[in-house]
């Protein structure tokens, strides 16, 4: 099967669950638990819609795909972190003392990203555009993969009971996974055709995997609430064995 059929089908199939993650959350009132993973929604659904169009209507090849590509990336990334940023705040929501020492290290690891993509960017004036966003891309991307993943173990050290929140850190991981290899391998074989068809099927790929994993932390099963029940009357039921 041509990977580009694929490639439009993992794309699409985002677009639909997306979509459909975006109403749910905006018919529901969760207060602000929701507030980030619908605003990286809504920029992912953004982007997706604006590169599609811009494909069928100018083409791959063309300057105006190229900028649109670019400028969405550019959004998507910078939403991405601010996603992860948010995320710890829930996670230390209890823990004032210890989100005090972590929003300084955002705030360093902010002004650390935007000063190695700067220093990159003075070498490179005359193509401002490009050489500047895709540094400054993948530097926020690689920062964003290792704040989610230390966000993770510290969610396993604080010992969370907010399971929601594992889920959806789970699933920036699996966004972040792939696109990392696959950038790898990229560098590695001088953006050959092979790889550079690769990448773009594993990144649709991982963010499908992300939105399904957000969609099952999200929404409601019922099979997930019986389940709930059940642990609930079995602890019941032993609580009033030891009274008596």
């Amino acid at each position: 099967m041509d990977s580009g059929i694929v490639s439009y089908g993992f794309q699409y199939g985002c677009i639909l669950i997306e979509a459909g993650l975006i109403v749910f959350l905006a018919q529901r009132s969760y207060g602000s638990r929701f507030d980030s993973v619908l605003l990286y929604l809504s920029c992912l659904l953004a982007a997706g819609v604006a590169r599609s169009y811009t494909l069928h209507r100018y083409g791959y090849h063309s300057a105006q795909y190229s900028y649109v590509y670019y400028t969405t990336d550019f959004l998507l990334v910078i939403s991405l972190f601010v996603l992860v940023c948010l995320f710890f705040r829930r996670a230390c929501l209890h823990q004032e003392k210890m989100w005090r020492f972590v929003r300084l290290f955002l705030a360093f690891t902010t002004v650390l990203v935007v000063g190695i993509s700067g220093l990159s960017f003075s070498h490179n004036y005359s193509r401002l555009f490009l050489e500047f966003v895709t540094e400054f891309n993948q530097n926020l991307y690689f920062t964003c993969l290792v704040l989610n993943t230390l966000l993770y173990l510290l969610l396993q050290q604080i010992e969370s009971t907010d399971d929601q929140l594992g889920l959806l850190v789970c699933g920036v991981g699996i966004q972040f996974a792939g696109p990392a290899a696959t950038w790898a391998l990229l560098h590695l074989t001088a953006n050959e055709r092979f790889a550079q068809s690769l990448n773009s099927l594993v990144m649709r790929l991982c963010t499908l995997g992300m939105v399904l994993v957000w969609a099952y932390a999200i929404v409601p099963v019922r099979g997930r609430a019986v389940v709930t029940r059940s642990k609930a009357a079995v602890l019941a039921e032993v609580t009033a064995h030891l009274n008596i």
